[in-house]
This record gives C-alpha cells, sequence and structure tokens, in this order.
C-alpha cells in the first residue's frame, strides 16, 4: 500500500491518471517509487533508458507504465507534459485494478526529494 497519504494517480471512471516525475536516460527502465514535489503533489519516479529525443523516452515511459500496470501499450496514453519531466499519463482499465498493481510495484519506495 502506498504510505504517502497522497498518491500519484486519481482514479477516472475508465482508469487512472498518473503523475510521473521522468528521468530519460537514466541507464534502466525502472519505476523507482514516489517522491513528493516542493509543492506538495506526489509523483511516481521513474527513469528510462530512452532518449528524450523524437519522443522515445515518452514511448519507452508509455511502455513501461503499460508492462507495469498489465495492460496493452495502447491502452497508456500522455495527458500533459511532452517535453517536460513531471508528466501526467492516463492508464485506461479498471481503477481499482490498476491501482492495487501500481501500489504492488511500488513496494513501499517513497523519497521525499523532488
Amino acid at each position: 500500500m502506498v504510505e504517502n497519504a497522497n498518491p500519484p494517480w486519481k482514479t477516472s471512471p475508465d482508469g487512472l491518471i498518473v503523475a510521473v516525475r521522468a528521468t530519460p536516460k537514466g541507464g534502466r527502465d525502472a519505476i523507482e517509487g514516489v517522491a513528493t514535489l516542493a509543492d506538495g503533489r506526489s509523483v511516481l519516479k521513474v527513469r528510462v533508458r530512452a532518449a528524450p529525443a523524437e519522443g522515445e523516452a515518452n514511448e519507452a515511459l508509455c511502455r513501461l507504465l503499460a508492462r507495469t500496470a498489465g495492460i496493452a501499450p495502447t491502452a497508456v496514453s500522455l495527458m500533459r507534459g511532452g517535453t517536460g519531466r513531471i508528466k501526467t499519463f492516463r492508464l485506461a482499465g479498471d481503477p481499482s485494478r490498476l491501482a492495487v498493481v501500481l501500489e504492488a510495484a511500488i513496494g513501499g519506495r517513497e523519497s521525499n526529494t523532488r
């Protein structure tokens, strides 16, 4: 269970809206946990090997989120933040199941750094 009272996602009728802090060219593809930004928002810390050029890192983030959530890559879409580090993704599916899967994936890994 996410120990942070403010998880990095919100439920919607058809899925989850997930806030992500991306690290492109991070050496590996991994979800590292949850971080709290200076403004108090929680984000999922994610790193990918891909470079941010030509949308490669965004595509890698979509694939990683899909694989982690157990959904098709086409069920993950970038909503905001295409060129920034802080991004918002929509994961389509059962919101309760998706939240449980993401909670298990982060497994209590939490940090208070930006």
